[in-house]
């Protein structure tokens, strides 16, 4: 990693750049003061997903998922397992594809829940299915470089 990384805020999206140095203590978006690196799963909308498409330097796993989708449902808290265990390397975000249905049609999903590993703005590889909170460590351990 260099000496910053650039990161979308997932809550509003402003691009913001934060020193590698400080990426254990809490760096904060500057527009809204939200935290950067938190180790939780954050929704987000189509923009802020674009948005962190486009601008983020950290791999970011994305979970598209439905509410009413069941398998969606019981992945969650391992989903959430896992980004607590990844703290620090990547950041962990879910779109609701009822909510967003073009994202699906971008992005030829065909079926959820659908993980999808990014690495610089390029999709890197995907997971389809439920899976353990230790399956999604191995997915994005195997692809980090």
């Amino acid at each position: 990693m260099s000496d910053t990384a650039r990161l979308a805020c997932l809550k509003c999206g402003q691009a913001n750049r934060v020193p590698a140095a400080k990426m254990d203590a809490g760096p904060k978006c500057a527009k809204c003061g939200e935290a950067l690196m938190t180790g939780d799963v954050t929704a987000f909308d189509l923009r802020t997903h674009d948005k962190a498409m486009q601008f983020d330097e950290l791999p970011l796993i994305v979970d598209y998922w439905a509410p009413w989708c069941g398998p969606c449902r019981t992945m969650a808290p391992e989903f959430a397992k896992a980004a607590k265990a990844l703290h620090l390397k990547t950041r962990f975000a879910k779109i609701d594809t009822e909510q967003f249905p073009a994202i699906s049609q971008r992005l030829q999903i065909r079926g959820i829940p659908l993980l999808i590993f990014y690495s610089h703005g390029q999709e890197v590889a995907r997971l389809s299915g439920a899976r353990p909170a230790s399956d999604i460590v191995a997915f994005v351990r195997q692809h980090l470089t």
